[in-house]
């Protein structure tokens, strides 16, 4: 039973974190063509966003759990891995190339110097992470599909 709310509570958790990335993705293309002080306004929508950490952290911690008690179903483990590692990407990402432009701009209240240089960075970090984000998703579900196969313990690994 353990097992089953791990699964269900890893592959939820990366749903969820999709949810910020994906909509940075497609809003993408729109917020692209405004121009800087219409950027600025409409960033003022991410106000509170930041309580998607939690999201975050839960889907880090909860695939890393799912990939360390299934170590030893080998095909189970490298997929859970996987989605492990897309997820450390997006830190990867919003740490190196997202969180400068947030305190560049003190959270977009404040125009940057090169504002397109920002934008851009800002924007194509977040598309990526809803990249792997989306991969991340992908990973975990086969895990979880190919362990709770009812066939799964007749496979040799």
């Amino acid at each position: 039973m353990l097992l089953l709310c791990l699964r269900i509570l890893a592959v939820a958790s990366v749903a969820l974190y999709l949810i910020p990335t994906g909509t940075h993705l497609f809003e993408l293309p729109a917020k692209m063509t405004l121009a800087p002080d219409e950027y600025m306004v409409t960033q003022g929508i991410y106000r509170g966003w930041s309580l998607f950490g939690i999201v975050v952290l839960a889907a880090l911690l909860l695939v890393l759990l799912h990939s360390v008690l299934r170590r030893a179903r080998r095909s189970v483990f490298v997929l859970s891995l996987v989605a492990l590692v897309c997820l450390i990407g997006t830190q990867v990402i919003f740490w190196l190339f997202t969180y400068p432009m947030n305190v560049a701009t003190a959270n977009w209240t404040t125009m940057p110097a090169d504002f397109e240089m920002a934008r851009r960075q800002w924007e194509f970090s977040h598309a990526a992470s809803a990249v792997l984000t989306f991969l991340a998703l992908i990973a975990i579900t086969a895990s979880v599909l190919l362990d709770a196969s009812p066939r799964s313990h007749l496979r040799t690994e």
